[in-house]
């Protein structure tokens, strides 16, 4: 694995040998002394020399990786690599800042009166080129003496020819691994659904145990979804191998009471007793349901006994377990025990994965002995088939390319027989990976355990790391999505959540890949993890990277910090001189600082001099202000300042040229309410001459600033505060610049505010996200600006006249939001109006008292999201039309339309329950489809996630996410793969609840 480091190293030699900078390079050297000529030429000697290293280095990785020999050696050689890699960082910045520097009058100036930094450190470089010339030699003879080269090899053809499946990827609709893994369980989940059902009283305590990879998650989630719905509250807790009790107990409590505004104010500063009553206060009256995810030991269980109350309603306790001891909680014959998948599921389960595009997806006969051989390999484990089977269905199937799996497969049982069968399954398809992407699913590892992983924030961290780099038309970011949906498939990431165009939102690192990720991690220097109880372990570690879990001391003394590139934290009560030892003197080669939720205030002044820094995450923190060094970091592609207390930009922002996505905006209502809910800052003169930025969000509207906008062409997504009604023309000329465009957000200075787009009456080529806060003249909304927009947000927009007319015609449109948008009394949607709508939020219209819903409109609905429709009494006419509907909220509505009930004989894959300022609850229907790790009992869903749980979880681990947009990835896999008949009986069952709600609405009507 040390080929990976060259490999980086190799890159970036080649980004030192450019055609571009090598002219630029030549002009600085012509001033020199004459060795410096030759830098170029004696760099692209070491490529070359990494090249072939590189090479032998993959053909050793598939020996015997005990001998000890070979492992100093491979040691040394990744050193080697990374000390290059520091050099190059070093010369191209030097090489730019020179060029930077003879720019016009003013550099030809500084020139005469200065000499330039490079001057002076050109030399060194030359020197320390020829210490690693030196050490390459040495590491060449050590080879020659000692290194024994073995025959015993096998070679993989495939791995490096994915990328052509990217595209094709990108638009698979196959379900994820957790549905797949369904196969051969239905008597044990029957089984698990009757003792959640039973009539026993008493608090239960049901264990799930068996070995890694059996799919225990999967099973009780799957349970958890369908049954959730039976529990005033409920909770799903992953318990770390290292947890801390309070630490539980928080998150327990979070997540049973689900509504943020709800949750204790104090609950960080609570100590354990006052955890411990605020929680027996909470459960003391309700039926509640709570999993313990992946518990590693009793002792986990026992420190949390005492929390939770026996109160006589039938409240149970999950417990997933691979420890025999913890399976033993469980109450007498309540304890399932999973066994690997009998033959014929196993088979099932492979041929599904590896055969997917297939006939039937079957194993076509001349293959089926080789499979099968395969398949028996697995020892029936979920998580090992569908490994394997996600890493064939990549190749040429083939009998010789089935051989060449099974006797690498036989290899690895035979050769590390310390690893159990899954980790070797893990092992197998980790070598399986193509090189551009091991260095990203090893970074992956560094977040905590379970944790729920964004996709846009894997992918800016894979394009600071250098991961993703531009491919020919294809920019750095797509490149990295597209190995983003690659790991997913390849079943290295599980998709956990998706938006409602089904592009992947947030994914999760199964356990078992993580454990595997971590420990290769620490075996090749690649990043080293901190807690609390490995301190003393990683003293003197020199790895390229740290991710901070758990830990209040001084990072500084127990780590060689020379070699750092990354150091990403978690612990948001880590206080600031914890991070301090990052800065230059310890280490200068640094490229990622993220140090998000951080309680630090102030950002030194020599951040300035990590001139390679690329990555500066301060979200969250309280930072009010930057240094004026930070216009040094002329390498800096993301600043991530959301939601700090920043006030202003120092003018210097704008000399950093490379600057990709900046995010400054700040959050001044929570609650979402308020017109302006948020704001942006005031944009330093020169802004617009970043011409690099694709990410804008947000700034303050200015008449200079909305005039020079159209400089910034590289723009795809922007968001604009404080726009008045004089700057339309000046803004509609910028925005028609911005050619690739795909998202924009216009908010008005006051709700009085009108927005005027009149200049805006063609389309932006790209645009399909609209967000548009301010008052509208209806002409608007027949602009073609809106055509071929696929997500549309309207707010205050004070329209009297019906928009869906209009908006009627947007057929490409998959959401659409209107909030305080509209002043009239109803809104009808019309026959095959919307065909492609996923989801429809309706949200404080204050005049509006009847929705209607005709038949075929809004054909592909699944989520209708409605609140603070103060006039609205009855249940939308014509809801029983809506055959996709998955999700059905209704939040903060009137008593009378929230607290019905509806038939008992309603049973369905779907669920009701409500929420009113006066907490009424009502629950409809059985076999709800919710997802895990939400317990929120005042929300209104059809199986789905509760928006106040949603919230409230993905704040608590990602933060939050303005678009609103909560839509469970298993409702989807459901409705995707529900036949027309499921599809009609769901249907049919949703207009029996509603149908009995309305009655009873009417009912109340006539009683008033």
């Amino acid at each position: 694995m040390a080929e990976v480091a060259i490999l980086l190293a190799i890159q970036k030699l080649g980004l030192a040998l450019g055609t571009k900078l090598l002219n630029q390079a030549s002009s600085l050297f012509s001033q020199q002394l004459a060795s410096l000529a030759e830098l170029p030429g004696r760099m692209e000697t070491i490529m070359r020399e990494l090249c072939v290293m590189r090479q032998f280095l993959l053909y050793i990785d598939k020996v015997d990786s005990k001998n000890q020999v070979l492992e100093a050696w491979i040691e040394e050689v990744r050193k080697v690599a990374y000390t290059i890699e520091d050099i190059v960082d070093e010369y191209i910045y030097l090489i730019d800042q020179d060029k930077q520097r003879r720019g016009g009058l003013v550099g030809y100036m500084k020139q005469v009166s200065q000499q330039p930094e490079s001057f002076n450190s050109l030399p060194r470089i030359a020197s320390q080129i020829k210490q690693v010339e030196n050490g390459l030699d040495h590491l060449s003879r050590l080879k020659d003496r000692w290194i024994i080269q073995t025959t015993s090899i096998w070679h993989s053809s495939s791995s490096d020819n994915v990328s052509e499946w990217t595209q094709h990827l990108m638009g698979s609709s196959s379900l994820s691994m957790c549905e797949e893994q369904l196969v051969g369980v239905d008597e044990d989940r029957h089984m698990l659904t009757n003792w959640l059902r039973s009539e026993k009283l008493d608090l239960c305590i049901i264990t799930v145990w068996g070995m890694g990879g059996l799919g225990k998650t999967t099973l009780v989630t799957n349970v958890y979804k369908r049954e959730s719905r039976n529990f005033d509250c409920r909770a799903w807790i992953s318990i770390s191998q290292t947890f801390k009790i309070e630490d539980l107990r928080r998150k327990i409590i979070t997540e049973l009471f689900g509504d943020k505004k709800k949750i204790p104010i104090n609950i960080a500063t609570m100590d354990v007793i006052k955890l411990k009553e605020t929680l027996r206060e909470f459960l003391e009256q309700k039926k509640y349901l709570i999993v313990l995810d992946d518990v590693w030991e009793p002792r986990a269980f026992y420190e949390l006994q005492d929390s939770l109350v026996d109160n006589q309603k039938g409240s149970r306790i999950f417990i997933t377990t691979r420890n025999a001891e913890v399976a033993s909680l469980a109450n007498k014959n309540y304890k399932l025990k999973l066994e690997p998948l009998s033959d014929p599921d196993a088979w099932k389960l492979f041929c599904k994965r590896a055969f997917w595009n297939y006939e039937n997806q079957e194993c076509p006969p001349e293959l089926e002995k080789s499979a099968r051989d395969i398949v028996d390999k697995c020892e029936g484990l979920p998580l090992a088939i569908v490994s394997l089977g996600n890493l064939l269905s990549l190749g040429r199937n083939s009998e010789t390319e089935l051989k060449r799996v099974y006797d690498q497969l036989n290899w690895e049982l035979a050769n590390r027989p310390i690893l159990d069968p899954v980790r070797n399954i893990l092992n197998l398809s980790f070598n399986y990976l193509p090189k551009y992407l091991r260095n990203c699913i090893l970074s992956c590892s560094m977040f905590p355990e379970d944790f729920l992983l964004k996709r846009k924030r894997l992918i800016r961290l894979w394009i600071a790391e250098g991961f993703a780099v531009e491919r020919g038309s294809r920019t750095a970011e797509e490149v990295a999505e597209g190995y983003l949906v690659e790991l997913i498939h390849r079943n290295m990431l599980q998709v956990e959540e998706r938006n409602h165009f089904g592009r992947v939102k947030y994914c999760r690192m199964h356990d078992l890949v993580r454990e595997f990720a971590v420990s290769l991690s620490k075996k090749e220097k690649f990043h080293v993890i901190y807690e609390d109880n490995e301190m003393e372990r990683m003293v003197g570690a020199n790895a390229r990277r740290l991710s901070v879990l758990k830990y209040s001391n001084d990072i500084g003394f127990n780590i060689d910090l020379q070699w750092l590139r990354t150091f990403v934290a978690f612990n948001t009560t880590m206080p600031a001189s914890s991070f301090t030892p990052v800065f230059p003197s310890k280490s200068r080669y640094i490229a990622i600082l993220e140090l998000q939720g951080l309680p630090i205030e102030e950002i030194p002044n020599a951040i300035g001099d990590l001139f390679n820094l690329r990555y500066l995450g301060l979200r969250r923190t309280k930072v009010k202000l930057l240094p004026k060094s930070i216009g040094k970091l002329s390498n800096l592609l993301i600043l991530d300042l959301y939601e700090s207390a920043i006030q202003k930009l120092p003018c210097e922002i704008t000399n950093l040229k490379k600057l990709r996505h900046m995010f400054v905006e700040r959050e001044n209502d929570p609650t979402g309410k308020a017109f302006r809910w948020g704001s942006g800052v005031r944009a330093p003169k020169g802004l617009w001459n970043l011409k690099e930025l694709q990410t804008l969000q947000a700034v303050e509207a200015s008449s200079e600033l909305v005039g020079r906008l159209g400089n910034l062409t590289n723009l795809r997504s922007f968001r604009i505060w404080n726009v008045k009604e004089t700057y339309s023309k000046q803004l509609c000329a910028s925005l028609s610049q911005m050619r690739s465009l795909s998202y924009l957000s216009i908010n008005a200075s006051d709700e009085n505010e009108k927005l005027n787009l009149e200049g805006l009456k063609h389309p932006l080529p790209n645009l399909k996200k609209l967000t548009l806060t301010g008052r509208l003249a209806a002409e608007t909304l027949t602009f073609p600006l809106f055509r071929d927009l696929r997500q549309l947000c309207l707010s205050w927009c004070q329209l009297t006249a019906d928009p869906l007319p209009s908006l009627a015609q947007l057929s490409n449109l998959t959401f659409l939001q209107l909030e305080r948008a509209y002043n009239g009394e109803q809104l009808c949607f019309c026959v095959q109006w919307f065909p492609n709508l996923k989801r429809l939020d309706l949200i404080d219209l204050p005049q509006l008292q009847r929705v209607k819903i005709e038949m075929t409109a809004m054909s592909n609905l699944e989520t209708l999201y409605l609140r603070y429709l103060k006039n609205l009494t009855e249940v939308p006419e014509g809801i029983e039309f809506l055959t996709s509907l998955w999700e059905l909220y209704f939040y903060d509505m009137e008593p009378q339309l929230t607290s019905v009930h509806s038939s008992p004989k309603a049973t369905c894959h779907h669920h009701i329950t409500t929420s009113t300022k006066a907490n009424a609850l009502s629950t409809v229907a059985s076999g709800s489809f919710d997802p895990p790790n939400h317990g929120h009992p005042e929300a209104v869903t059809i199986t789905g996630i509760p928006i106040g749980s949603q919230e409230s979880r993905l704040e608590e681990l990602q933060g939050r996410n303005k678009n609103k947009s909560c839509i469970g990835d298993s409702g989807k896999d459901f409705i995707a793969n529900s036949n027309k008949e499921e599809k009609e009986k769901l249907s049919s069952n949703i207009y029996k609840i509603v149908k009995s709600a309305r009655d009873a609405t009417q009912g109340s009507k006539q009683d008033k």
